[in-house]
């Protein structure tokens, strides 16, 4: 039986996360999450879901973390908020920003929004996760600052 054609990019990008342990487990929750509950609801169920899973899985997070915007030396509460903020167990000062979706499909301002809140945060690593998809694999992105 052949073994079905991936991309460049696809393998690539799936040799990546093979390699980071800590990106692996998040992604392993995620996909855990997906498998019992499939495409279709909404982000905030996935949202929710996936906070339960981490803490099944002693993975320290925060929810709805506030990401305040620094104005002249002031920090001001813009309203954003990132999704889910996970903490390494092993590197406690390594962050990993997850930014869900339950889209059709990813669309630049979605990247545009994880990146700005790499960006505001100081956080490198961040995962754009669509949950409104067939398979969780093609629906994870990863972005690195």
């Amino acid at each position: 039986m052949k073994k079905p054609f991936k991309t460049t990019e696809f393998t690539e990008f799936t040799e990546k996360l093979e390699r980071d342990p800590f990106t692996r487990k998040i992604i392993g929750c995620a996909i855990e999450v997906h498998r019992t509950l499939g495409p279709g609801l909404l982000e905030s169920t996935y949202q929710q879901c996936l906070a339960r899973e981490l803490a099944i899985n002693n993975i320290k997070f925060s929810l709805e973390h506030p990401l305040p915007v620094e104005y002249k030396n002031i920090l001001l509460d813009c309203g954003y908020r990132i999704d889910i903020l996970v903490e390494s167990e092993d590197v406690p000062s390594r962050l990993l920003i997850l930014e869900l979706k339950s889209v059709e499909e990813i669309q630049g301002i979605h990247r545009a929004q994880l990146l700005t809140y790499m960006k505001l945060s100081k956080i490198s690593t961040g995962l754009l996760i669509n949950f409104n998809v067939k398979k969780l694999k093609a629906g994870i992105e990863r972005f690195k600052l």
